[in-house]
């Protein structure tokens, strides 16, 4: 079995080379060819005196010079950052910092888009443009260009530093919507335990067809890549761009595992979906938030063939609960229980255990756990505490995951999310989960897009304010309102509701951004009411 990222490649070249690795487009890679293009791709990066745990990062789409250079960059013994390719100059160039980046592999484009930021980037030696020459010059400030063909023909005897599997493997960064993103560092093992654990409970196999549509950078996004490669199941990469697109390309490609996040399903359940879709996708799985039940329903309607997961993951830890389909009709709400070779917990703030029923944070322990966050300890001490139950025979502490999520657990074990801390609403005395009001507005059937916000008040502390996208142009607000009050009690009930005809906004991820709705609004009510 493999100890390392990149053997997951190379084992599944020696067991069935000619077997379909990655599909872009029209172009498709065997496991050997696949292996043969990263096994160049590391020779390359190595030839630009790529050193151990040195950083490479990745700004690019989904295309096949991508997974080469993610995977080529550890087996020469370096960790790739993928960098969403919607983030903005500025914001590439805060990641490309503060790891300090060495070698940077993106597109001529967006070579010539990053020029001013890149001035600043001062580890940064070397960037390759898969799409051919810059219009900048051969060397740009103080960093040389290389082009891809090139970096493939490199010849180097460099040999590859010694990895374990323990030694970081990535960086991930968070979305950063307020303040800097974090890079979470996982290693070898951490990815390792993620793909093998994911791909046991999807039951995924060599015949699988995955489609990769998340960003790289989101670690649900890469979860599809290694889990597929784990197992020797082929991915199709496709970058977002309208829902009716997924659709066409599940059908087209005979896609058999879909991934998505809420806001997306929520768009997808909206649509018809043709037969040659609905009898190749085996099952579907929701990360990121909690999907609306009515959404939920909707997609068993469209899909009857296709078994779903609904799953609850951190990048601290890649991936932490999933509720077994055979579950779903008892307690559709429920995020279920630890994945295989993990741990989850929830903890009062003296991290003694929550009683059922009872709510709490959520802590994940295990293997999965991952190594801090880039060169910031202070937030690194606040995440990675003490796991909570320690024997105290053991003279070293375990660090767990302390996500910052309130979730509760019922009789049985199964876990229910309720809310982020820093997201709870917090009105007349009461604490209010913004996911609860957000599951009634999805059930009125009026409503495609919906957050619950806290807004600041002066009597209430917060006024719970709903920003939706009405699915019809006769949207009625006050059957909404009606609808809330007889399912919600009175301190939950929107004071205000707040129509948008676009799209609401979302991070790079593709979650609904909420703390840039709270700052939209964060003016809506005066000092003074009357």
């Amino acid at each position: 079995m493999a100890r390392l990222l990149h053997e997951l490649i190379f084992e599944q070249a020696e067991r069935a080379p000619a077997a379909v690795a990655v599909v872009h487009r029209k172009t498709s890679l065997d496991y050997a060819a696949l292996a043969s293009l990263v096994q160049a791709t590391a020779r390359g990066l190595l030839a630009l005196d790529l050193n151990r745990a040195e950083r490479v990062a990745v700004y690019l789409p989904k295309r096949l010079e991508t997974v080469a250079t993610l995977f080529g960059t550890v087996l020469a013994g370096g960790a790739f950052v993928p960098i969403n390719p919607l983030l903005k100059a500025e914001q590439v160039a805060y990641i490309l910092r503060d790891c300090n980046v060495r070698i940077l592999v993106t597109t001529r484009d967006r070579a010539d888009f990053l020029e001013p930021t890149l001035a600043d980037c001062l580890d940064l030696h070397s960037l390759v443009l898969v799409d051919g020459a810059s219009s900048a010059s051969r060397r740009l400030h103080h960093i040389q260009i290389i082009d891809w063909s090139d970096l493939l023909d490199a010849d180097t005897r460099r040999p590859v530093a010694r990895v374990i599997d323990i030694d970081m493997a990535a960086i991930l960064y968070t979305s950063g919507s307020t303040g800097k993103p974090k890079g979470v560092v996982l290693s070898h093992r951490n990815m390792l335990t993620g793909a093998f654990s994911v791909a046991e409970y999807l039951g995924n196999r060599a015949d699988d067809r995955i489609l990769a549509l998340l960003p790289f950078s989101f670690d649900y996004g890469l979860s599809q890549t290694t889990t597929a490669f784990a197992t020797g199941a082929c991915i199709v990469l496709m970058d977002y761009l309208l829902p009716r697109d997924v659709i066409n390309t599940v059908a087209r490609e005979q896609i058999t595992g879909l991934a998505a996040v809420p806001p997306m399903w929520v768009q997808l359940a909206l649509l018809e979906w043709p037969a040659a879709a609905v009898n190749s996708l085996r099952y579907f799985t929701n990360s990121g938030g909690a999907m609306p039940r009515a959404t939920l329903a909707a997609l068993r309607r469209a899909l009857p063939k296709t078994t779903p997961f609904l799953m609850y993951g951190l990048t601290e830890a890649f991936r932490s609960t999933y509720l077994p389909p055979a579950e779903i009709e008892r307690r559709p709400d429920s995020i279920g229980k630890a994945i295989p070779n993990a741990e989850v917990l929830v903890v009062r703030e003296d991290g003694s255990p929550c009683a059922p029923g009872e709510s709490g944070e959520l802590v994940h322990r295990g293997a999965l756990v991952a190594l801090g966050y880039w060169n910031d300890p202070i937030k690194t001490v606040e995440r990675f505490r003490p796991a909570p139950g320690q024997n105290p025979g053991l003279p070293l502490t375990e660090p767990a995951v302390w996500s910052g999520d309130t979730v509760r657990a019922d009789e049985e074990g199964f876990l229910y999310f309720i809310g982020r801390k820093d997201d709870m609403i917090k009105t007349s005395g009461y604490r209010v989960s913004p996911t609860e009001v957000e599951e009634v507005l999805y059930g009125s059937g009026q409503v495609v897009e919906a957050a619950a916000l806290g807004i600041p008040h002066p009597m209430l502390g917060q006024a719970v304010v709903a920003v939706i996208k009405p699915l019809c142009d006769d949207f009625n607000e006050s059957e909404l309102i009606a609808r809330c009050k007889q399912h919600l009690p009175n301190f939950m009930v929107p004071l205000r509701v707040i129509v948008r005809r676009d799209d609401l906004p979302r991070n790079p991820n593709g979650k609904i951004d909420r703390k840039s709705l709270v700052e939209e609004f964060r003016t809506l009510f005066p000092e003074t009411v009357i």
